[in-house]
């Protein structure tokens, strides 16, 4: 008798949420504290005096961390078991929420968040493969979908939660806010988690791959956050690009030739999968990208507060919660192909109409435009991952699920790299392009000046200190428009790029019918009979797809 069915004798059928709660909860505190940060980059900048470079590597930092480690998860699972995992990682995100609360400076606030995505790493993965352990493959979509409404809740909540303790207290109380649920997470965990099972092989740990991969991802996020500093073509960024293509090499020549690699890349030789993998990329870079854009923007340029920023992201989290469930049981009925392409079209139009944005955008207009973006999110969230593992042969199905975690935290991890380059590019630009014009010449300019000037003269500045005071106020006007207009750039390329990633979507959905073509509906149909009529705990996935090919 296995771990998991030892403890389905113990709790009967009643194990099936009691597992559901202790990943529940362990993802609720890191997803919790992936996004919540957010609300404080302004709060954070001012400070420990940093630029939109600098503060962005607590997004950055948390899901380069977060990528590399969740090729790890399954190797964990493997040596030391669901439980002492779960356990271990989730100790370690605790001590990664200390050390950013009492961080002295941003370097340590940093790595606190570096050292809290490699704990999400571990644990984000794990849950899922707890959820698909209990669950038969036909309840698999609406458990998925109950399980994402508590994930969902809590970046949902978290950024208002968040706000309100920066309002009254400070932006520290916000990395404290993740240790109730992670405490809660490691007695359930003890409590319901299986142990390791003695049966199972441990496996070797590809280090070397590790290594090269951590080192390509650090060095190309560096480069990235130095480029716009230093300029594109200094030694510093060269070097840094040239140390980042030779790590990424060093890494893909390993993984092809070692037997058990982190990164199964047989799985990107099948067109349909890779297809997938770069719907999953556009996906992870637009969702972390606009969360960590949209608070800055509204705390920035429109004065919001962090609780009112907050706010902004609520309806959206509960307009998800609804989704979800939905989504999840659709996927287990309709094509998901058109389930994922109808959820890029929603989110590309979200992201369209969140580029008309301004400093005068109402408070409702934009959390409205976030609300359609999210639907989009729900549609493709529980089907892409099923796709893509439907186009893969049986031995590959593992892999190609970590492949597919994989991927969309690169995306995120890269996707927001790249659009905070791109907004502080296009700020430069635009401010550049609006100086040009406050001439002399420009009656609209003088008008102000002198605007400006008596507003201050009314303030108590003397004669003197009134033109260098309405100039430092025109300085500012200009810079918030050149600001507002780099943010506009970044959700119109956002747009574009989920608008062509409908694409490789088309290519899965073709695959995905060729598949559905080949199997038939009278087995599928005698395969979820036979399923319905098991009430013992879910098989490994792998072995389970197996039994059913021979059945078939």
């Amino acid at each position: 008798m296995s771990q998991t069915e030892a403890l389905f004798a113990r709790y009967g059928s009643m194990y099936r949420w009691l597992a559901t709660a202790a990943a529940m909860v362990s993802a609720i505190a890191v997803v919790l504290s992936s996004t919540i940060v957010n609300v404080a980059v302004p709060a954070i900048m001012g400070q420990f005096g940093i630029d939109q470079t600098r503060v962005q590597w607590l997004a950055t930092g948390f899901l380069a961390a977060m990528t590399v480690t969740m090729l790890l998860s399954a190797w964990c699972e493997r040596t030391f078991g669901q439980r002492q995992t779960m356990t271990v990682a989730l100790g370690v995100f605790l001590f990664g929420s200390v050390l950013g609360g009492l961080a002295p400076d941003d370097t340590v606030l940093i790595v606190s968040r570096v050292i809290q995505g490699a704990a999400a790493g571990v644990i984000q993965p794990l849950a899922m493969v707890v959820m698909f352990q209990v669950f038969p493959p036909d309840k698999r979509g609406a458990a998925m979908g109950i399980f994402g409404i508590g994930v969902v809740l809590a970046p949902a909540l978290g950024p208002w939660v968040g706000g309100l303790l920066m309002d009254s207290f400070d932006w520290r109380f916000l990395f404290y806010l993740g240790i109730p649920f992670g405490l809660g997470g490691i007695t359930l965990a003890h409590l319901f988690l299986p142990d390791r099972d003695p049966a199972v092989a441990k496996a070797r740990l590809d280090w070397p791959a590790l290594v090269w991969l951590s080192v390509a991802l650090l060095a190309l996020l560096q480069t990235m956050s130095s480029g716009q500093r230093l300029g594109w073509a200094s030694t510093p960024v060269l070097a840094g690009l040239a140390i980042t293509m030779t790590c990424a090499a060093a890494f893909l020549v390993r993984e092809r030739r070692i037997p058990h690699p982190l990164l199964d890349l047989r799985v990107f030789a099948s067109p349909p999968f890779a297809a997938a993998a770069a719907v999953s990329f556009v996906l992870g870079a637009g969702l972390y990208g606009t969360t960590y854009l949209l608070p800055v923007f509204v705390q920035q340029i429109q004065n919001f507060t962090p609780t009112q920023a907050g706010l902004l992201l609520m309806p959206a989290g509960f307009v998800l919660v609804i989704v979800f469930p939905a989504a999840g049981m659709m996927s287990d009925r309709l094509s998901p192909g058109l389930l994922i392409g109808a959820g890029m079209a929603i989110f590309a139009y979200s992201s369209w109409l969140t580029a008309h944005v301004s400093a005068d955008t109402a408070f409702w207009t934009l959390a409205w435009w976030t609300v359609i973006g999210r639907i989009g999110m729900g549609f493709v969230f529980p089907s892409l991952s099923s796709a893509a593992l439907k186009v893969l042969p049986l031995e590959l199905l593992s892999q190609g699920s970590g492949s597919m975690n994989f991927t969309r935290q690169l995306g995120g991890a890269l996707g927001t790299g790249i659009l905070g380059v791109i907004i502080e590019r296009r700020t430069a630009f635009h401010g550049d392009a609006l100086a040009a014009t406050q001439t002399s010449d420009n009656s609209a300019t003088s008008g102000y000046l002198m605007e400006a000037a008596r507003t201050v003269h009314a303030l108590g500045l003397g004669p003197l200190e009134q033109l260098p005071a309405a100039g430092w106020l025109l300085g500012q006007g200009v810079y918030y428009q050149a600001a507002a207009a780099a943010y506009r750039d970044g959700f119109l390329i956002t747009a574009m790029v989920f608008a062509v990633a409908l694409a490789p979507t088309f290519v899965l959905h073709r695959a995905l019918g060729r598949v559905a073509a080949r199997l038939g509906p009278g087995p599928q149909s005698a395969e979820k009979a036979e399923d319905e009529a098991d009430a013992g705990p879910a098989a490994d996935p792998v072995i389970e797809a197996k039994a059913r090919a021979v059945r078939i």
